[in-house]
């Protein structure tokens, strides 16, 4: 039986999934969390998006660790993102539109990614955006060695002494509780999120929609009611009925 989903290499930057064929696919990159660019579930988003037909392409961000250890998220240089995106394009099998993929903190780097190629007016911005459980402020550093669960003794989301992002070599502009000034961005955008999130509130995604809506904007927003910060099985296929079906509309 022919493979349905193949590997390819993008020299220099990483691995692709996609449908068999010359191409060329309308095409996704894919933003991990602060699981880390080598726990595989970006690998694994990807993968379902090739199984419906796009090039998907997770791009790991976050520095350090390895499978047992999620590294961090500190000092990460959204700009690299963006020569990743440069290179993604000119990979042979990318369509003409590329769409842009985050969960949680890849969620966060997806808008600050948009906001700041538009506030620049750098060609090459995604054509279209999905961004699950983002929140509206930029967050502090993580670092996977120091994390401990929800309700034990020193447990925080992020560390708001370190910086997580940076912009062209400065952390200027992005340091946390700034907010993600995504009302810059006028493609499609997609949003949504888990209402009984017991890790990014629900309300940061509620108020990233009234933010947008104030400034003209129409994003496709999406709340899951009984849905934690990743959804159930019944919730995720659910979620991944709409995330394709908006990636199909504004990348075919």
């Amino acid at each position: 039986m022919p493979l349905q989903v193949v590997r390819r290499l993008i020299p220099e930057w990483g691995t692709t999934y996609g449908p068999p064929g010359a191409g060329p696919f309308p095409t996704v990159m894919v933003l991990h969390g602060s699981e880390g660019a080598l726990s595989g579930w970006s690998h694994r988003n990807a993968a379902i998006l090739a199984a419906h037909g796009f090039l998907a392409f997770p791009f790991g961000y976050s520095s350090g660790g390895n499978a047992w250890n999620a590294g961090h998220i500190v000092d990460c240089p959204i700009d690299r993102t963006v020569q990743a995106l440069a290179a993604l394009r000119d990979f042979s099998f990318v369509g003409p539109r590329v769409g842009l993929y985050g969960v949680s903190r890849g969620a966060e780097h997806a808008l600050l990614l948009a906001s700041l190629m538009a506030r620049d007016e750098m060609l090459g911005i995604p054509e279209a955006i999905a961004a699950h459980s983002p929140p509206d402020v930029v967050c502090g550093g993580f670092d996977a060695r120091s994390f401990r669960d929800s309700g034990d003794p020193g447990w925080q989301s992020w560390d708001g002494s370190k910086r997580a992002w940076t912009w062209k070599g400065s952390a200027e502009g992005l340091l946390p509780t700034s907010p993600i000034e995504v009302e810059r961005y006028a493609g499609p955008l997609f949003l949504s999120h888990g209402v009984q999130d017991r890790m990014w509130s629900v309300e940061m995604t509620r108020r990233l929609e009234r933010r947008l809506q104030d400034h003209g904007r129409q994003p496709e927003v999406h709340y899951y009611e009984g849905e934690d910060h990743l959804p159930g099985s019944e919730g995720e296929n659910r979620h991944h009925e709409l995330l394709v079906a908006f990636f199909e509309r504004q990348l075919s």
